[in-house]
């Protein structure tokens, strides 16, 4: 019973945006709109494929071998699989590195973990960071990725500016900034909070997906998630060996390389964007002024789904 008030309130949701989206358009421009069971069906096969994604609610999510990390209270854990998939449902192309996702239940943020098995990186580059250059280099990267984007009908991106600057905390051997960047063509803003965790063998690379208005709680909430992250035994940083493969770039490549094709992630709007898509553009403007509000009712349509006996 539960599960129908929630989707009907969902649909009616939705066509009072088409309704909207009618009204501010000539009838005979207007694109031919789904009907109400249409869209029902697109929210039912949405809800559907997320949750076929396969995902853990307790415990620890094992991280392909190098490290896990415990699943709080309120997240979900998918695998390296699931995480490219639900990217790419959502127009953003994997990296091939993805070894999971802590995500919150429906369309909240998302916490990427991917890994490069690029060696030690050694970190006497700390002092040298320039975050101006770096800023440019991240440009240019995007640029290039949004030729990848072109080719494979995905929006382009551009990067705005620092949210956080680059900064590097030397008893953790994390390197963290954040980035504040749109969709070309729309009003959809995205914040990705990037933290390295430097290990033995590589960089585990977390990427904080989230809308900007999410950006202050959801750091204050990764940085206590992240408390509950560890490399396994053999793959920590400390542990490093004479012998060892060392990694051919420093810290600033670290940051500099993100702005490859694949490195930035839209969050919500994106999402919003495509499950749309067949709405025509007026639609997508009014789901931008009335964003938060559909946040909220997009989140329902997925349930609140908790582990037997919590």
């Amino acid at each position: 019973m539960k599960s129908s008030f929630l989707s009907r309130s969902v649909l009616l949701a939705c066509l009072a945006v088409l309704s909207l989206s009618q009204a501010q358009q000539p009838e005979a421009s207007a694109p031919k709109q789904p009907t109400e069971e249409e869209m029902k069906q697109m929210i039912q096969k949405r809800i559907d494929e997320i949750e076929k994604l396969g995902w853990t609610r307790q415990g620890k999510g094992s991280l392909g071998g190098k490290a896990e990390v415990a699943i709080p209270p309120g997240y979900r854990f998918t695998s390296g699989d699931g995480t490219r998939q639900l990217m790419a449902m959502y127009g953003n192309p994997p990296t091939q590195r993805e070894l999971g996702m802590l995500a919150t239940e429906g369309l909240g943020p998302w916490i990427i973990f991917e890994f490069d098995e690029s060696g030690y990186v050694k970190d006497d580059e700390k002092d040298k960071i320039d975050a101006d250059d770096m800023l440019a280099k991240l440009r240019e990267g995007q640029e290039q990725g949004n030729e990848y984007r072109r080719e494979h009908g995905m929006a382009e991106l551009e990067i705005l500016g620092w949210v956080v600057p680059p900064r590097y905390n030397e008893k953790t051997h994390n390197l963290e900034w954040a980035t504040r960047l749109k969709s070309v063509g729309s009003e959809g803003i995205s914040i990705n909070y990037n933290t390295r965790l430097l290990g033995r063998t590589g960089v585990m690379e977390v990427t904080l997906v989230c809308e900007p208005e999410e950006m202050e709680k959801m750091i204050a909430e990764q940085e206590k998630i992240l408390t509950g992250f560890s490399y396994i035994e053999g793959q920590r940083y400390a542990e490093f060996r004479e012998g060892d493969k060392v990694a051919k770039y420093g810290l600033t490549a670290l940051i500099a390389g993100t702005g490859a094709f694949a490195a930035a992630k839209m969050g919500l709007f994106g999402k919003l964007g495509i499950f749309f898509a067949k709405l025509g553009k007026a639609a997508i403007l009014l789901v931008v002024g009335a964003l938060a509000g559909l946040k909220k009712l997009f989140g329902k349509m997925f349930g609140s789904r908790q582990p037997p006996g919590e």
